[in-house]
């Protein structure tokens, strides 16, 4: 059992930011599709205007943190005052959507258990790569990492390493706490959350993840649009879901083939449920409607 000393700073924790009566709304179009463009061609993001509210009201907190008197103010700093170059992952992180659960898609968790790992074990493997490539502020890549402990627990000589990548500077600080509001850890299934979940002594709805997976873990910020992922050795399991819906689909395939290349022999390629390979051209095998596999 765990007891926090101070609040962990999630999203959800944070206390509401006051509105300030001399901020502007964000009603500008110019100023909204300036910023929309910068953010898809530095981090291939579309933010279409259903997303200005979003936008508006995370640029509002950024003005806030970084002392401008009103929205207004920090847009022309940005815009017309040299700010883009200072501010360019302020920008991104807050058009980013970080929507994720843990356990999200449990399909993909059961073929892990039953097929990949496996199939990984019989190849030899000792020490598994896994990479949840857009990671948010945690949970996929802490599932996985329950996954492999699972896994570790019962195969002597078995051991790993994960890492998490997002574009998003504030979800991974986040993450590399480990601590989650109670209610988000409920669909991971209840063995597994009684062993790798501490639950808050001093009556907070706070858990956080056990010490010994956080010590298999790596929280680091990349930019999927980057001609290179300097992510090491190769990957045995990468996880890229629900992010290549964000992109075009000249983008999601220049996307897909590096993380392809970024494949072990016999490594697996896992995309969310909604997202498409059609058009990448990738020599991989499909193993399931969402799972590929890198032939040995």
């Amino acid at each position: 059992m765990l007891a926090f000393a101070t609040p962990p700073q999630t999203g959800a924790l944070t206390p509401p930011f006051a509105e300030d009566p001399s901020a502007s709304d964000l009603q500008d179009a110019d100023a909204f599709a300036r910023i929309a463009q910068f953010v898809e061609a530095r981090a291939g993001i579309r933010t279409p205007p259903s997303r200005r509210i979003m936008l508006e009201t995370n640029l509002r907190r950024r003005r806030i943190t970084a002392g401008f008197k009103s929205l207004e103010d920090y847009l022309a700093f940005v815009l017309e005052g040299g700010g883009l170059a200072t501010e360019a992952v302020e920008l991104i992180d807050a058009a980013t959507v970080n929507k994720t659960d843990f356990f999200r898609e449990p399909r993909h968790f059961e073929l892990m258990s039953q097929q990949m790992l496996p199939s990984l074990l019989e190849a030899g493997v000792r020490k598994i790569r896994a990479w949840s490539a857009a990671c948010s502020t945690g949970p996929e890549p802490y599932s996985i990492a329950m996954m492999l402990q699972a896994a570790a627990d019962r195969t002597p000589g078995l051991d790993y390493h994960v890492l998490g990548t997002d574009i998003c500077s504030r979800v991974l600080a986040v993450a590399q706490q480990g601590i989650f509001e109670a209610p988000l850890t409920q669909t991971i299934p209840a063995d597994i959350r009684r062993r790798y979940v501490r639950v808050s002594t001093d009556g907070r709805p706070l858990v956080r993840i056990a010490p010994e997976l956080r010590a298999k873990m790596a929280f680091a910020r990349l930019n999927l649009m980057d001609p290179v992922y300097p992510v090491g050795d190769p990957i045995h399991l990468i996880f890229c879901r629900n992010v290549l819906i964000y992109f075009d689909h000249a983008i999601q395939a220049r996307v897909l083939r590096r993380l392809a290349d970024r494949l072990a022999p016999g490594g697996y390629l896992v995309v969310g449920h909604s997202e498409s390979m059609a058009g990448a051209d990738l020599a991989l095998e499909r193993i399931d409607h969402t799972v590929f596999r890198k032939p040995e």
